[in-house]
């Protein structure tokens, strides 16, 4: 037996239409928010820079032990002077007066040796620390901009979450004023083929935005004003108004 319904209660098909898909609009809306792409590629940023940060790391503590090492023989080679200095104005011996004069020479020349690549420690440190120091403030951007991305992403979502729930709850209203066959057909046809009403509008389907031939509007002008018809090209429920150019 075929399906019947009062014209009334097929218009109210249009609404749901509309609504499911706005659903859909703001499903896809959600998955395509600019922002997911920006904090992936912001992400992918702050993974290269977190490694280049352990790098730097690791260069700053080896050259921060070797300054350490070259501070330490250093201050050992300037005690050594300094004892034999010391040995030097009490010694009377003239053996020992020259010996520890040529011991003081080449510690003295040691000492000269070491402050040199002391220096050169020293300057590759300030090199690693400035580095690390940019590369820091790099990672603070990214993390800033990140921050600020979250925050626009959650405010939209939040927004179309909200909408979302509005329509869900107008859906809800709409359907359950439906007659439960045709809101049946209607969530079948739509599950099936994408669109579960379509209006008849000036002879053309907004469902398929195809003109009807002059054939199928011959059927649909003898159908009854109750009779519950499929759309010829989208297979939606085709709903007729006072627009359909009947």
């Amino acid at each position: 037996m075929a399906l019947t319904a009062s014209s009334d209660d097929q218009a109210l098909l249009l609404d749901l239409q509309a609504l499911d898909t706005r659903r859909q609009q703001l499903d896809h809306q959600t998955k395509g928010l600019p922002e997911h792409a920006v904090l992936v590629e912001l992400s992918k940023q702050a993974e290269v820079l977190r490694l280049t940060f352990a790098e730097q790391s690791g260069t700053t503590e080896d050259v921060t032990i070797e300054l350490s090492r070259v501070e330490s023989d250093v201050a050992i080679v300037e005690a050594r002077i300094a004892r034999d200095a010391e040995r030097l104005q009490s010694s009377s011996s003239v053996k020992d007066v020259a010996a520890f004069e040529l011991e003081i020479a080449a510690l003295t020349k040691r000492q000269s040796d070491l402050e040199e690549i002391e220096l050169t420690v020293m300057e590759k440190l300030e090199n690693a620390n400035a580095a690390l120091a940019a590369t820091t403030a790099q990672l603070d951007t990214i993390h800033a901009n990140i921050g600020e991305s979250e925050a626009v992403r959650d405010a939209q979502l939040s927004a179309i979450d909200a909408e979302r729930t509005h329509t869900q709850a107008r859906r809800g209203a709409i359907a359950s004023v439906v007659p439960g066959d045709l809101l049946a057909l209607y969530e079948k046809q739509r599950e099936r083929y994408g669109a579960g009403a379509s209006h008849l509008r000036g002879g053309v389907s907004t469902a398929s935005g195809v003109k009807l031939n002059s054939h199928d509007m011959q059927v649909i002008r003898a159908a009854a004003p109750d009779d519950v018809l499929l759309c010829p090209e989208s297979s939606a429920i085709l709903v007729r108004t006072a627009e359909s150019g009947l």
